[in-house]
């Protein structure tokens, strides 16, 4: 069941087994869905939560066993579900000793048509049509709670700009074994055919943000865009469809967590 709102919900006639929470208002683990959550015995978040466990899917989504016993869960970000399986390979492979990463964002619907008020900044109020907007990423912050080992070795900030979707990280990672763009290329490759099949993705064609409208997976690896400085410092470059591909994910987390549960309550 696919629930989005933005004030509390009486759910007195409703039996809900498991929900989605839509929208980015509601992003604390008690937030003003009380009502709500007497009758969802679990819900996804599908922002960011500073409280919440935070799950991606085939990235850290065994860590639900640990938290079962809790009713409130984030999916983090559509850009933390395209960083993290690259920042996971990779650091499992090669390990990552530091790294940057900026996530080109399509619009969004807290942006403006036309220059406005915002009470985040004045960059946060100006029109998203026709300006390329520097602003904030919480990836940054996620990707610290969904791969702990890389606390305070990766960051990131974001632009938003005028396409209304897929978007790109750039990632540059400076890893700590000497090796190849082509060696890394090749393991993500092998990834994306076996344990992050249906999450991760490579291309070798040469596309542009469109022809990715509708795709998937989290992340699409562009290989024809990869750089290699020399043997230790890499830009990886990976698109993804920030709405439908990060939609596919909570999907696919709401299945995995009915699954689990399923299993222990009927072994």
């Amino acid at each position: 069941l696919l629930v989005g709102f933005t004030a509390p919900i009486v759910v007195d006639k409703i039996q809900l087994e498991r929900a989605q929470l839509l929208t980015q208002r509601f992003e604390y683990f008690n937030p003003s869905f009380n009502d709500f959550r007497t009758e969802a015995r679990k819900v996804l978040i599908s922002a960011p939560s500073p409280d919440a466990p935070t799950l991606v899917f085939k990235v850290n989504s065994h860590e639900y066993d640990l938290h079962r016993n809790l009713s409130v869960f984030s999916c983090a970000s559509c850009t933390t579900n395209c960083l993290a399986p690259i920042a996971k390979v990779i650091d499992d492979n090669f390990g990552i000793a530091q790294g940057f990463m900026t996530t080109v964002h399509a619009s969004t619907q807290s942006q403006h048509v036309l220059d406005g008020y915002s009470k985040k900044n004045k960059r946060a109020g100006r029109s998203v049509m026709g300006n390329i907007i520097p602003t904030t990423t919480g990836a940054a912050q996620a990707i610290k709670i969904v791969l702990p080992q890389l606390k305070g070795k990766l960051s990131g900030t974001s632009i938003r700009v005028p396409v209304a979707n897929v978007s790109m990280v750039d990632s540059t990672i400076n890893t700590d074994i000497a090796t190849s763009l082509d060696d890394i290329l090749r393991t993500l490759r092998h990834a994306s055919e076996t344990y992050l099949s249906g999450v991760l993705c490579v291309t070798d064609d040469e596309v542009v943000s469109c022809d990715l409208l509708g795709h998937n997976s989290s992340a699409i690896i562009d290989s024809k865009a990869s750089v290699e400085l020399n043997s230790k410092f890499f830009k990886i470059i990976a698109w993804y469809d920030n709405e439908w591909a990060y939609s596919c994910r909570l999907l696919d987390m709401l299945h995995m967590m009915a699954a689990s549960d399923a299993a222990v309550n009927d072994p």
